[in-house]
């Protein structure tokens, strides 16, 4: 008696689950919210366009160049701090892995109301074997830290920003409480704390020195290298010396750190273009500085799309099928 072959191989090939109704709903909202993010950065891009070719037009290209790329440096070195903390939590996600999660969800920035980014970056882990509470507790670490790295770099701005606007100084509140957070042990019982709000399990282990003091200098010098794109579109204006640099330093810092407290704008709209156009106005004139903030903003969406692109773009040419390792991994905090 004869059995065909391809039957038999039917037979054995273990069937797929059907998908829930449930998964499909999650999998469609994923992607009508990286369309939405991605329709949001480039309508902004748009609209901006007219203002942002005459400002650069004036600066050199060479100057144009750098900046852009020195931008692009802070963005990556701001992902090496994220992805500091996420390792701490777990087993290592790889640059590549890390990379992909993180650039493609500042995307979500652009569409009101930051806690975007935070949802996609979550479910971007999510698909990628990474339970959503890990995300969350890196995305809750990294907040705090740069919060405290921006402060304390905006004290370079301060001056001029108190100026034209006095109540800049009532951020400074906020210093004290956040150097306090950084210590582990403190910033540890804070984040045990909103888990306990989530009930959600605690961290498996105290975070470490090392990644808060890795964290805080990445963090650092990603704001750094923001306020040095800013200050090489001032060439064109033959006054950027050592002092402007240190001012487009502290007015990009102090401005992301005020952007917070209108997360329902996109990306802070608005609010950052305002602290940097206050801060540089006395040393390149009014007119200058909000057509060097306005600039600024576009490449920054221009650096973001691009960034986010290319470490999708890697992650698929590298290894298109992979994916975070559950197994054997810490539990960090605890499964969704």
């Amino acid at each position: 008696m004869s059995v065909d072959t391809d039957e038999v191989v039917a037979q054995d090939k273990p069937k797929t689950a059907p998908k829930s109704w449930k998964s499909h709903a999650i999998t469609w909202a994923r992607r009508v919210l990286l369309a939405a993010v991605v329709v949001g950065a480039g309508y902004y891009l748009v609209t901006r366009w007219d203002e942002v070719w005459t400002t650069l037009t004036n600066v050199p290209w060479y100057a144009a160049v750098g900046s852009l790329l020195v931008l692009i440096a802070g963005m990556l070195a701001n992902t090496w701090s994220w992805r500091t903390i996420v390792d701490d939590l777990g087993s290592p996600i790889g640059r590549v892995l890390g990379s992909q999660i993180f650039l493609v969800s500042q995307l979500g920035k652009y569409v009101p109301g930051a806690v975007w980014a935070y949802v996609l970056q979550m479910e971007l882990g999510k698909k990628a074997g990474l339970p959503r509470a890990r995300m969350f507790v890196a995305s809750l670490v990294q907040v705090g830290v740069a919060v405290v790295a921006s402060l304390a770099l905006g004290v370079l701005a301060l001056p001029m920003l108190m100026k034209d606007s006095p109540g800049a100084v009532w951020l400074y509140a906020l210093l004290p409480f956040g150097l306090a957070v950084l210590h582990p042990k403190v910033m540890t019982w804070a984040v045990n704390l909103v888990l306990k709000v989530l009930r959600k399990a605690p961290l498996p282990h105290p975070l470490h020195f090392r990644t808060i003091v890795s964290t805080l200098l990445f963090t650092t010098v990603s704001y750094v290298c923001f306020g040095a794109h800013l200050w090489l579109l001032t060439l064109s204006t033959g006054k950027a010396g050592i002092d402007v640099l240190l001012l487009c330093i502290g007015a990009i810092a102090i401005g992301l750190t005020a952007s917070l407290f209108f997360f329902i704008l996109p990306s802070g709209a608005g609010v950052r273009d305002l602290a940097v156009a206050l801060a540089l106005g006395a040393a390149v004139g009014s007119d200058a500085a909000v057509a060097f903030a306005v600039a600024s903003r576009a490449m920054f969406t221009f650096a973001d799309v691009a960034t986010a692109g290319g470490a999708a773009l890697l992650a698929k040419l590298t290894n298109p099928t992979a994916k975070a390792k559950p197994v054997g991994e810490t539990p960090a905090p605890a499964a969704d």
